[in-house]
């Protein structure tokens, strides 16, 4: 394990990046396929786009938990914003995405070549991203801008560690019934720089003869990616409603997304929720679609589907969501919960 992650975390300018800012949080989000760039109005509104913080009435507070990896993994997070005025919001939101008690076996074998079992030791590997959000509402009817100042912390045991820092840049614009969403991550790059320790690396330079020779690069750099976000509510007879939202979610790299370039990538998707009362809402997604090589050297287009619900009442918000969060898989699928609660509930 030592070996994989130094190998991995060294490159100066890697496409995927600090990609566990990238799972997203809040299961109504995950239900829809995280198609809310533009739909976002409340303490998540954090992570997919600040500048739905602005929708705010009053005192928000958000949790999840999932498992990652068939549990190898845990992934946390925990969100809370409030309005400062009648035109502004701020908020606050840290994740954490890490793996526990791993075996650290560089130390299995001592001096004279005999194998010591008690020489075994453990360690954690563990990311952190701490997230600052602000919102205002622009001049302009109807516009409203966020910003994301996010600081990056990455843990490898006591082989590596790095800080990073980054922001994010989210828009709004609502006409009528219909809502437009913009939001750019990490807009001006997030830049890591790692601190990696000389004396643990010794003790796996040249495991493999010819691999790690030198120390990995000391930076990372994260590129900017696009998401753009449509939605609509259509209320039927007063107690039902129903949304319906896409997204478009650009990468400047060439991936395996439906629609890749050696420029740029685009990953569509879609997502749906119907709700009754605002108090009982059904939730269905569509998205990362991927052009998937098969073993006869011909491509598919795979995607994953999600679907999710959930319950209000009173200030308190359950939802959950049936998604492949990290399996990667269509037959392995993760069971998510979210958390949210209107704190001036206390209040009254």
């Amino acid at each position: 394990m030592p070996l994989v992650c130094t190998v991995n975390y060294g490159q100066a300018v890697r496409k995927y990046s600090n990609e566990f800012m990238n799972i997203g949080v809040d299961a109504a989000a995950l239900g829809m396929a995280n198609a809310v760039t533009a739909s976002t109005a409340d303490v998540n509104s954090g992570y997919w786009n600040p500048a739905g913080l602005i929708h705010l009435e009053d005192h928000q507070l958000s949790l999840m938990h999932a498992n990652y990896f068939a549990n190898i993994a845990q992934y946390d997070y925990i969100g809370y914003a409030s309005p400062i005025d009648d035109r502004s919001a701020w908020g606050i939101s840290l994740i954490r995405f890490g793996v526990d008690e791993i075996l650290n076996t560089t130390e299995l074998i001592d001096s004279q070549g005999n194998i010591d079992y008690n020489r075994i030791s453990l360690f954690s590997t563990a990311d952190y991203g701490f997230t600052f959000s602000y919102a205002r509402k622009l001049p302009v009817p109807g516009f409203q801008y966020g910003v994301n100042a996010k600081i990056i912390r990455r843990i490898i045991g006591k082989f590596a560690d790095s800080w990073g820092f980054g922001f994010d840049v989210g828009l709004q614009f609502e006409k009528k019934d219909w809502k437009f969403g913009l939001m750019v991550r990490d807009i001006t790059t997030t830049y890591n720089v790692w601190n990696i320790d000389e004396k643990e690396y010794q003790k796996i330079a040249d495991a493999v003869p010819g691999q790690n020779q030198e120390l990995p690069e000391s930076t990372e750099i994260t590129a900017p990616k696009v998401q753009l976000g449509l939605s609509k509510k259509f209320i039927i007879r007063y107690d039902y409603s129903i949304m319906a939202a896409a997204n478009v979610n650009m990468r400047f790299a060439k991936t395996n997304d439906l629609i890749s370039t050696d420029f740029f990538s685009v990953n569509p998707a879609l997502g749906f929720e119907f709700g009754y009362t605002d108090l009982v809402f059904v939730r269905a997604g569509v998205g990362n679609f991927q052009n998937i090589e098969q073993l006869d050297n011909t491509e598919k287009v795979g995607f994953q589907p999600n679907i999710g619900l959930g319950f209000k009442y009173k200030g308190i918000q359950v939802d959950y969501a049936l998604t492949d969060l990290g399996n990667q898989s269509a037959a392995l699928y993760s069971n998510i919960f979210t958390l949210k609660v209107d704190l001036s509930l206390f209040r009254n």
